[in-house]
């Protein structure tokens, strides 16, 4: 038998060489022209992103809401019989995030409005968030009367640690990096500013539960994490949310401020004895039925996340050395969901470009929609608040500070560039290789 391996393939290099050879193929064929142009698309069914967690709904969610539904007793903290379900979900996710505490509410808003309530911030202080988020961050610090001040984004999407220290005053008591898309922010330099100047960190983990960084989940490196259920989101009930800490203090403070300044006996269990005169606070609580289904879900998590990670890792490696096309930076590959493939085109209207001809392919892709550059933003721009007395904007910092695009030109210029195609975790292997096909295709007549 022959043994000389000179005409062997060897699988890394052929992988390595697929993008190319796909380029040659389209060229000696009708794969040179785009669907766009009226060419055969890659695709004859539209392949269309999906909502993550609701895929993997089965028998185990559907026994914990029938548990639930027997018991009659749906609110968290009594009923009929004793209602175990949201109990359960805070010991599990604290254990899952690797934290002391957790904290079930109704929302990822609720979580973020109960985190900053927590950390104490209110009128006359000053929150560090970035320019490229959702409205919730923005919102929830305006109803604390604190002051929003936005810092750029960089290449990851994520705060731009440099910007994020030069926009510390006197007044900044927080900052809060939000992890986009299921990929971290740089916590590592973050950490290091924040530390450096005596600031308190919220972790805004909403779209990215169950990422990492550096080997720790994220939402359990600052001072207080959070994270959102939406049904959007990797796991979900529909609508929920979640707060995590370390902090007994800050952990008495979420529970009281999500409970009309309450404390009930299941909470004190796992806090001890607490340590706060009571304060008012709002009603943000969890149901036993959403509880029911985040049990559930939560279980199936590290299984999601990997498959988002595999399925990802297929298309961006297949990818990554196309000449010309930028991926979004990752402050840590291996700690990334792997939710999203994010491209960064030289300019819009090569992005607009590029979105629409992979679209034509049957293939979806969008400028990104998950969040937004904020400053612009009418009501922002403008300053609008619950009230003209509300002192956010009634101090002489509140007034002197401008909102608007001149206050976010970096952000808004990579925003404007970025183009987002969402990875399912269920996706099949031809999915994946009509993903890479249309990307390579597109490429090669947009940017070859």
């Amino acid at each position: 038998m022959r043994t000389d391996n000179r005409h062997e393939v060897n699988r890394r290099t052929f992988l390595a060489a697929v993008p190319a050879m796909a380029t040659a193929a389209f060229a000696a064929s009708d794969g040179a022209r785009l669907a766009v142009d009226g060419a055969k698309p890659v695709r004859a069914v539209r392949l269309d992103t999906q909502y993550p967690g609701t895929q993997f709904y089965d028998e185990q969610e559907r026994g914990e809401l029938v548990e639930t539904y027997e018991s009659h007793s749906l609110f968290r903290f009594y009923g009929p019989k004793a209602p175990p379900k949201v109990a359960k979900f805070e010991a599990e996710l604290a254990g899952f995030m690797g934290t002391k505490y957790a904290l079930g509410v109704t929302s990822g808003t609720a979580a973020l409005h109960c985190a900053l309530s927590a950390l104490g911030v209110g009128p006359g202080d000053e929150v560090i968030l970035p320019a490229w988020t959702w409205h919730s961050c923005y919102t929830t610090i305006l109803l604390t009367g604190a002051l929003p001040v936005f810092a750029e984004v960089d290449a990851s999407f994520t705060i731009d640690p440099s910007d994020l220290e030069a926009k510390i005053t006197p007044h900044t008591k927080a900052v809060m990096p939000v992890h986009l898309f299921g990929a971290p922010a740089d916590m590592g330099r973050i950490m290091g500013v924040a530390r450096k100047h005596g600031l308190k960190v919220l972790e805004d983990s909403a779209q990215s539960v169950g990422a990492q960084y550096q080997g720790k989940r994220l939402g359990s490196m600052g001072d207080v994490g959070i994270y959102s259920f939406q049904i959007h989101k990797l796991i979900t009930a529909g609508e929920g949310g979640g707060l995590v800490t370390n902090d007994a203090s800050l952990y008495e403070r979420a529970i009281r401020f999500h409970d009309l300044g309450q404390l009930r006996p299941v909470h004190r269990t796992v806090l001890g004895q607490p340590n706060l005169t009571p304060f008012p606070g709002l009603n943000y609580r969890m149901n036993e039925m959403t509880g029911a289904v985040m049990c559930g879900q939560l279980r199936k998590l590290e299984t999601i996340v990997n498959a988002h990670r595999r399925n990802h890792r297929f298309v961006r490696e297949r990818i990554k050395d196309l000449p010309g096309l930028e991926l979004r930076k990752s402050n840590d590959p291996d700690g990334e969901v792997g939710w999203t493939v994010d491209l960064l085109l030289p300019d819009k209207s090569t992005r607009d470009r590029f979105v629409a001809a992979v679209n034509a392919e049957n293939v979806a892709m969008a400028p990104p929609s998950a969040a937004t550059p904020l400053p612009p933003m009418p009501y922002i721009e403008n300053k609008v608040a619950p009230h003209p007395a509300w002192p956010t904007f009634n101090s002489p910092r509140g007034r002197a500070i401008r909102y608007g695009a001149q206050s976010c030109p970096r952000t808004i210029e990579i925003f404007n560039r970025a183009a987002t195609l969402t990875i399912g975790p269920k996706y099949s292997a031809r999915d994946l290789e009509d993903i890479v096909e249309t990307i390579t295709k597109v490429h090669r007549v947009v940017l070859g």
